[in-house]
């Protein structure tokens, strides 16, 4: 107990303006890294590299963002696969296929590395990888909240634009959303790539064959914005059901429009955050007890001051952090839409 009071005293001293400490140094010398599946024309990671930015800062650490340019899951098993030889303090990482990426963290897990998981995959992909805990929504449950919404609202089928059918995440998000309306997910989906003159062809040819489609669930920004110019080109935007996930200042403006009916917000800034700085403090105070790291992480000032700036809430559970659901409609769009794609 002692030792965790004195770790605890320690984070908030440095956490004062304009006071530094010879650990100031030390720590400087850390680094880690966060690795993703996204492409680079992945606007929505934008917001979890800011993140982890920042808790670079507040935890006085280095920080790395790796991720494959095209969004080629066999170069992200590369990366990880060399923050393993480049001893990194710890890595953190999304869970874009578990099985594919099983043999790296293996890797990891064999250098004592710590790892937190981020975004897509699941609480129980996360204990097989080995990481201390999982920082993210349940895509599935989320789903699931978004289309009892859509049913709520009279919406009895709907086609799912998935930008990343090779993620699991992306189809858990699908399934959720046909489970509540009672609808067989594969044949309400469409594969759509994430090239925009694609997608928007592929929505309009869907809608085209299938005039009697309800409603529209985009999984991000880089199925939402092509989508929503699809709709407006056709004439429907406003008139068919529209719900996406994750922000973007565009998903922002159409939900202030009316041409998105909500959009689903898994606050991704608590995923690049809260990955680092659990794995600072992992470092730092030498425990991989996720319950022990939580409560110094809600103990940290310079976090508690990210939450209330930028309008966030995790949920916390003993052993791991929910980032979303949450859901963004015209009632209360203002209030997240300074920060969208930046910091929420």
């Amino acid at each position: 107990m002692r030792t965790r009071w004195m770790a605890l005293l320690l984070a908030g001293t440095l956490a004062m303006p304009g006071l530094t400490s010879a650990a100031d140094g030390l720590r400087a010398s850390e680094r880690y890294v966060l690795i993703s599946h996204a492409p680079d024309s992945d606007a929505f990671w934008n917001t979890i590299k800011n993140a982890e930015t920042q808790a670079g800062e507040d935890f006085g650490v280095q920080v790395d963002y790796r991720n494959p340019p095209d969004g080629d899951l066999a170069e992200m098993v590369r990366l990880l696969e060399q923050a393993a030889a480049r001893n990194y303090d710890g890595v953190a990482f999304d869970i874009a296929d578990a099985d594919t990426l099983a043999k790296p963290a293996g890797r990891i897990s064999a250098k004592r590395i710590p790892i937190v998981t981020i975004n897509s995959g699941t609480i129980q992909e996360s204990e097989k990888l080995g990481a201390i805990m999982h920082i993210g929504q349940p895509e599935y449950d989320a789903g699931k909240a978004a289309g009892e919404r859509a049913r709520a609202a009279g919406i009895k089928s709907f086609v799912c634009v998935n930008h990343y059918v090779t993620n699991v995440a992306s189809f858990e998000r699908c399934k959720g959303f046909a489970d509540a309306l009672g609808v067989d997910a594969r044949t309400s989906m469409i594969d759509s790539g994430i090239d925009p003159t694609v997608v928007t062809s592929k929505v309009s040819a869907y809608l085209r064959n299938h005039p009697a489609t309800q409603a529209v669930l985009a999984l991000g920004p880089a199925s939402a914005e092509p989508t929503l110019q699809a709709l407006q080109r056709m004439g429907l935007a406003g008139k068919i059901y529209f719900a996406t996930f994750d922000l973007s200042p565009t998903i922002i403006d159409g939900i202030r429009a009316g041409y998105i009916n909500f959009a689903i917000d898994q606050q991704p800034y608590l995923q690049g955050y809260a990955a680092i700085a659990v794995l600072a403090i992992a470092h730092q105070d030498n425990t991989r007890d996720p319950a022990a790291i939580i409560a110094a992480l809600k103990a940290n000032p310079k976090y508690q001051a990210r939450l209330k700036a930028y309008g966030l809430q995790p949920i916390y559970t003993q052993d791991d952090i929910s980032s979303g659901p949450a859901f963004v409609t015209r009632a209360n769009v203002e209030t997240v839409a300074k920060y969208a794609g930046q910091y929420r």
